[in-house]
């Protein structure tokens, strides 16, 4: 049996957030010690795992309960889970593509700066400049 503490460091999430998942009944298995301490064996990490990375992959709190409410009805809601797997897949590619362009977009403008800098071009990007270079030029 593990800790709110050992689970959160076996798991590298913070014991707040593993709190919150157990909070919201995404960790149906979790046990309580006489304290009302939450205990986390085998079955409840494995929880917590699939909801970490369900987190991780844009699941909304809300849909990933949905998940743990269909896994536990069992094999008849094997569709409906694919289903919500497959929806979060395509969220996550768009989400790829979008960061893919937004890596792009940042490695262009690195590069431009690190042309201004080694004197290869003017510093052409602070916006507070352009009037004034504008007003220069006509």
């Amino acid at each position: 049996m593990y800790t709110v503490k050992e689970a959160a460091a076996l798991l590298g999430l913070t014991e707040h957030t593993v709190r919150y998942y157990t909070d919201k009944g995404l960790v149906p298995s979790v046990k309580r010690d006489k304290n009302n301490n939450r205990l986390f064996d085998e079955e409840s990490m494995n929880w917590l795992t699939g909801v970490k990375y369900l987190k991780q992959c844009g699941m909304s709190i809300e849909t990933i309960r949905e998940y743990v409410r269909l896994c536990l009805e069992g094999d008849k809601t094997i569709g409906e889970r694919c289903q919500i797997i497959l929806d979060q897949r395509e969220t996550a590619r768009r989400n790829f593509e979008e960061a893919k362009q937004c890596l792009a977009y940042m490695e262009r403008k690195a590069e431009h700066y690190l042309d201004i800098l080694e004197k290869r071009l003017p510093d052409d990007t602070n916006p507070g400049k352009w009037r004034k270079d504008a007003d220069r030029v006509s």
